[in-house]
């Protein structure tokens, strides 16, 4: 065992607490995989990062992330808090203005231009008809009359998801996550669009999420996806806001950005609330 430098962040949120919590142990080389399993199952929460030195030579440093029960191969809030948290310690990015994240889809690039509000670009999504039997299933479970979905896919960029869009932020707000819970449904996405005038363009929710919990505070991987899935079908023209979190007591904001035809950043601030070391 020996020191490790360790933060505990708050991501994708405006208001310390009220967004997603993430655990850092910033000094991972060496750390064997079973130790890392292992304290991210004792932090119990939704995920636990560690920083590694890069094996790509065009990245700033690698990361890998497990939730209490697995390893995943992406994940957007432990992406930016894991970032913000490699600089807060002192991390050079090799090019001024990006950091070049390794993780198991790859090389992830993060603007780190405005250091309050950290973007990442959005890996690659995979966009796929729903299954039947899931969007039977999931419909009937959580009880959403026919006519308030107005589109459903699965989508896949790491995690693999089965969203809905609903007619409206309050038909999301309807549902009750206690009917849904991980394995037996896989990572529901839903996501509805605020009246007009609101702070905020969309409601998302992040149900059975593989954690254990019923519902996931704040995720950028689905934002992701959800951006992805817009984008392709023209619906992604400008800049907006999304609000999760709000059936939890959570404050969540990210921040979607299209940049071109195939580009778009996820963007989101980051409070650090817990800084000192480890002993792993």
């Amino acid at each position: 065992m020996q020191p490790r430098r360790f933060i505990q962040c708050d991501v994708f949120t405006p208001t310390p607490t009220l967004g997603n919590a993430l655990a850092v142990v910033v000094d991972a080389e060496n750390l064997a995989e079973d130790t890392m399993r292992r304290f991210a199952a004792w932090t119990n929460l939704a995920e636990t990062t560690f920083i590694l030195p890069p094996e790509d030579p065009v990245a700033d440093y690698r990361l890998r992330i497990f939730t209490p029960t697995r390893e995943m191969l992406f994940a957007g809030h432990p992406t930016l808090g894991s970032c913000a948290s490699w600089l807060h310690c002192g991390g050079k990015p090799r090019e001024p203005g990006i950091v070049r994240q390794e993780c198991g889809v790859g090389i992830v690039e993060i603007d780190t231009s405005d250091s309050r509000l950290l973007a990442f670009t959005a890996p690659p999504t995979k966009v796929r008809p729903m299954q039947q039997d899931n969007f039977d299933a999931i419909a009937a479970t959580l009880e959403i009359p026919a006519k308030q979905i107005l589109h459903s896919a699965e989508l896949e960029n790491g995690p693999l998801w089965q969203v809905m869009q609903l007619d409206s932020a309050d038909a999301v707000l309807a549902r009750d996550s206690s009917r849904v819970r991980w394995p037996e449904f896989k990572s529901i996405g839903l996501i509805g669009a605020c009246p007009p005038g609101s702070e905020c363009d969309y409601e998302v929710r992040m149900l059975a999420p593989p954690s254990g919990m019923s519902e996931d505070p704040i995720t950028g991987s689905l934002n992701s996806a959800l951006a992805h899935w817009l984008q392709v079908q023209g619906r992604l023209e400008q800049p907006v806001t999304v609000a999760q979190g709000t059936a939890i007591g959570r404050h969540g904001r990210v921040a979607i950005t299209p940049v071109d035809s195939t580009t778009v950043k996820i963007g989101g601030q980051t409070h650090i609330l817990i800084e000192g070391t480890v002993r792993l």
